[in-house]
């Protein structure tokens, strides 16, 4: 039952909205809000967790878990039969290879591997989303959100999560399969509760409030690195669709000249054109707009 109704997504730490980055967010919130007390009513303000906007995000939250768990997990094959696969394929055609590494070395070394891909391919499929015009369809479901809650993380159309799915297991199962080809049973993972160590760390850093208006900006320096929440809002804001497309990291924006910085950006309104709205203002409309249009585009 619980799988049914997400709950599982406030226990299990693999979740945005696992609980301790829930509290995380919320203690990282109030210290903001303490030195920036005009932000206040905003953050507080049922008009901003009541609204039409956040209501549709609380039911679709429930409704895209449903189909995710009954339609979508079922067919994705798993990332351990591509690491199999690629496995077979190196000892086939390059023989039996081990590199003498340490265990330590080779768990360091495949956690921020994993991390640092995860996230690259992470990037270039959420660019491609909006650069291809019948993906951009599909993903403007997720930027049609008017606010922005932790749970708008969430508004994401089902073959959006189909693709993000795909993508998680084929890199992570294609660097998973070098690492068993070329270290063995020496492959592991720096985990804390089940969760790569950076994910983890990354996720406790204030993660939901990139679906927040606590516009918190980290200094220049280290906004070429990191995406802060600002910077995720500036994605959102309708001016800078095509900016930070970066999940945790920012250093590929910066690489391939899609980033901006918070204090670039002063003031910031979501959403999609006002026209486009009305497409999107129920959850029967997010999950059939984006074929519908399609459609029309094919005509």
């Amino acid at each position: 039952m619980e799988n049914f109704l997400g709950l599982e997504y406030f226990i299990d730490a693999n979740k945005r909205v696992y609980f301790l980055y829930l509290i995380s967010s919320l203690l990282i919130a109030f210290i903001y809000l303490y030195f920036n007390a005009k932000e206040k009513r905003v953050n507080f303000s049922s008009k901003l967790w009541l609204h039409e906007s956040s209501k549709i995000d609380y039911i679709y939250f429930f409704i895209s878990n449903l189909i995710k768990v009954v339609l979508i997990i079922p067919m994705i094959i798993g990332a351990k039969e591509i690491a199999l696969k690629v496995v077979f394929f190196l000892s086939d055609h390059f023989g039996y290879i081990r590199v003498d590494f340490s265990y330590e070395s080779v768990i360091v070394l495949f956690s921020i591997t994993l991390f640092v891909v995860s996230d690259f391919t992470r990037y270039w499929l959420h660019r491609l989303l909006h650069t291809v015009p019948i993906l951009w369809e599909f993903h403007k479901v997720h930027h049609s959100a008017k606010v922005l809650n932790p749970l708008t993380f969430y508004r994401v159309h089902p073959i959006e999560n189909i693709l993000f799915g795909l993508r998680y297991v084929f890199s992570i199962g294609f660097i998973t399969g070098v690492f068993v080809y070329l270290f063995g049973a020496k492959v592991g993972l720096i985990e804390i509760f089940s969760v790569n160590i950076f994910v983890f760390v990354f996720s406790l850093l204030g993660s939901n409030l990139r679906h927040s208006h606590i516009k918190l900006a980290y200094p220049k320096i280290l906004e070429k690195v990191l995406i802060s929440p600002k910077m995720h809002q500036i994605h959102h804001s309708t001016k800078h669709f095509d900016k930070n497309f970066g999940g945790y990291l920012s250093v590929w924006d910066y690489m391939f000249n899609t980033h901006i910085f918070s204090k670039e950006v002063q003031t910031m309104k979501f959403g999609l054109k006002k026209e486009q709205m009305v497409l999107y203002d129920s959850v029967l409309k997010l999950l059939f707009t984006p074929f519908i249009q399609v459609l029309k585009k094919r005509r």
